[in-house]
């Protein structure tokens, strides 16, 4: 458990750190071994986490590739103004553990929810 925490307090400060560097989140995916496709059902699972325009704490969804065999769960763990801080659980085709990361998902001015570094 420690090491599970330890692993996700890692990434998600290596996160912010390539995000201050503008490094796109697309990009950092695909450096954890997901393809574009994964990357896009990652994120229609994040936005499955707004129920009535409003991220719920603890909920979770999950999606999967077929195409890639790579897999993935994500969980809101906080909801902070009009944003989400979610937590991914992400099993990329061929790797040995998952990898954890930390990402938000916030509402911009459009109404549409994104997910964010």
């Amino acid at each position: 458990m420690k090491r599970a925490i330890l692993i996700f307090l890692t990434a998600t400060a290596m996160i912010l750190a390539a995000g201050a560097g503008a490094k796109p989140l697309s990009r950092i995916i695909a450096e954890l071994g997901l393809s574009p496709e994964d990357f896009q059902l990652m994120g229609a699972a994040s936005r499955q986490l707004v129920v009535d325009d409003r991220p719920v704490v603890g909920r979770e969804a999950t999606w999967e590739n077929a195409a890639t065999d790579s897999r993935g769960s994500v969980r809101v763990d906080a909801v902070q103004g009009d944003c989400a801080v979610l937590h991914h659980t992400i099993h990329p085709t061929g790797a040995e553990q998952a990898k954890l990361i930390g990402t938000r998902l916030c509402k911009g001015a459009d109404g549409v929810w994104m997910m964010t570094p």
